[in-house]
């Protein structure tokens, strides 16, 4: 299957663009933004890009979910177990 790079429905800021790029290199979006960050302050060029691929890159469709959101889920609770306490002493 071809990977295909959107922007982030759940994972954005602004735009969604540095959670799209972070889920297409299964990277962690804080280093993507800090990268943006540092290009932004240093050259200028961050800013012109972020904009640019907030309007030329589409939004990742409706359910397309590749990462399960566990934390959305109801679970059950676990059954409460019992501490071992060791052998008993007389």
């Amino acid at each position: 299957m071809k990977k295909k790079l959107y922007r982030s429905r759940k994972d954005r800021k602004l735009a969604g663009v540095c959670g799209g790029l972070a889920e297409y290199f299964d990277i962690d979006p804080t280093i993507i933004r800090v990268i943006w960050a540092v290009l932004a302050l240093c050259c200028g060029t961050g800013l012109l890009i972020y904009l640019v691929m907030a309007l030329v890159v589409p939004v990742k469709p409706d359910g397309w979910n590749d990462v399960i959101d566990v934390d959305s889920e109801v679970r059950e609770p676990r059954e409460k177990k019992e501490k071992y306490k060791g052998p008993e002493i007389d």
